[in-house]
C-alpha cells in the first residue's frame, strides 16, 4: 500500500509537471527537447497498461505545434522490488508505441542504497538491448543549504531534506527547506514538513526539536507555525519553571539562571525521555541499575552517545557503554 511518503512525492510531480524536465536539464544534464507544455496524461495511461503494471506518474511533453516530443514515466521507489526491473521496461516499451515517441522512465529514491539498485542497467535479453532509469537520489540531488535557494526551488529543497537530511550537512539542509515552506499555503506545507520529518532519524529529529525551541526562546520565528509543535513539552516546562525561579529571586542574573538550568534540566528530561523509548522500540530492557543510570546522568554528550548506541545494538551493556 502507498505510503504518505510515496504519495506526498507523487503529488509533487503531479502538481508541478514541469519540475521533471527541468531537473533532468539542471540535475542529469540531458538535453531535453524544446517544448511549449507539461501535462499529467495518467489517466490515458489506464488504457495503456494493465492493472498489474500501474506507473505512478506518466507526463507529456509537447512542442509549440502540440506534437509530442518526450515523455516521463515517473516512479517513486522507496524500498527494493524486484519487479520494478521487469515493469520499468514494460512502462517504456507500451507508452513509446502508443505515443510515438520518445519515451525515459525516472525513478525518485531518497535512500542511497535504492537509488544504487535503481541506477542498475536493466538487460532485456542477451545484451542486445536494455532501460537505463534516470534516478533521483542522494547522489544527484544537491545539498541546498542556502534558504534564499530553497525558496527558490522549494520542490528542489523539500528533495534535498529527504536525501541528505541524515547526513553531515543535515540540519543545515533541511532548515533551509523549512523555512521555504513558510512561502506555501499551510496544506502543502505541512505535507512537504511531515515528508521531511518521516525521514529524519531519531538523533537529527533531536537536533532539530532543539534547533526550533532556540529559535522560540529567541523570539526568532523562522520556521512555520505548526513547525513549533514540535517543541517537547517537558522542555518548554523546564524553561517555563527556570524563568519562575529566576523571579523568585527578585534578580535578573536570577532570572538568567534560572532559565538557563530551566533549559537545561528540560534538555536532559527530553533525551532520558527519548532513549527510554528508542531502547523500549528495540525490545531492549534495562535492570533496575541501568535504569538508574540513564535516569541520574546530567551529561547532555553521554546521553547523547547512548542515544546513537541504540542503532544496531541488542543488549543494555552495548548502549550504556
Amino acid at each position: 500500500m502507498p505510503t504518505l511518503e510515496h504519495n506526498a512525492l507523487v503529488e509533487m510531480f503531479r502538481e508541478h509537471p514541469e519540475l521533471a524536465p527541468r531537473l533532468l536539464a539542471t540535475l542529469f544534464h540531458i538535453a531535453v527537447p524544446p517544448h511549449a507544455s507539461v501535462a499529467v496524461v495518467e489517466s490515458s495511461l489506464d488504457q495503456l497498461i494493465p492493472v498489474e503494471f500501474r506507473a505512478d506518474l506518466v507526463l507529456e511533453l509537447r512542442d509549440a505545434n502540440g506534437a509530442l516530443v518526450l515523455a516521463i514515466v515517473l516512479e517513486v521507489q522507496r524500498d527494493v522490488d524486484p519487479d520494478k526491473k521487469f515493469s520499468w521496461p514494460t512502462y517504456v516499451t507500451v507508452v513509446r508505441a502508443r505515443k510515438r515517441c520518445d519515451t525515459i522512465v525516472l525513478v525518485v529514491a531518497p535512500d542511497v542504497g535504492v537509488a544504487a539498485w535503481a541506477a542498475e542497467n536493466i538487460d532485456l535479453g542477451l545484451g542486445l538491448g536494455n532501460v537505463e532509469p534516470l534516478v533521483l537520489g542522494p547522489a544527484v540531488v544537491p545539498e541546498i543549504t542556502d534558504p534564499a535557494d530553497a525558496e527558490h526551488e522549494t520542490e528542489l529543497a523539500v528533495l534535498s531534506a529527504v536525501a541528505h537530511g541524515n547526513g553531515p550537512n543535515g540540519l543545515t539542509v533541511v532548515q533551509a527547506a523549512l523555512v521555504a515552506l513558510g512561502r506555501l499555503d499551510q496544506e502543502h506545507a505541512m505535507v512537504y514538513f511531515q515528508l521531511i520529518w518521516n525521514g529524519l532519524r531519531e538523533p537529527m529529529r533531536q537536533a532539530l526539536e532543539a534547533l526550533v525551541m532556540e529559535r522560540q526562546i529567541e523570539g526568532e520565528a523562522t520556521f512555520p507555525p505548526f513547525v513549533q509543535k514540535l517543541i517537547d513539552r517537558g522542555k518548554l516546562e523546564g524553561i517555563r519553571e527556570g524563568k519562575l525561579e529566576g523571579i523568585r529571586e527578585g534578580k535578573l542574573e536570577g532570572i538568567r539562571e534560572g532559565e538557563l538550568k530551566g533549559i537545561r534540566e528540560g534538555e536532559l528530561k527530553g533525551k532520558r525521555d527519548t532513549l527510554l523509548r528508542l531502547l523500549a522500540r528495540a525490545g531492549i530492557v534495562l535492570t533496575e541499575d541501568e535504569s538508574g543510570r540513564v535516569q541520574t546522568c546530567t551529561d547532555v554528550a553521554i546521553l547523547d552517545r547512548w542515544i546513537d548506541n541504540v542503532l544496531g545494538a541488542k543488549t543494555a551493556t552495548e548502549v550504556l557503554s
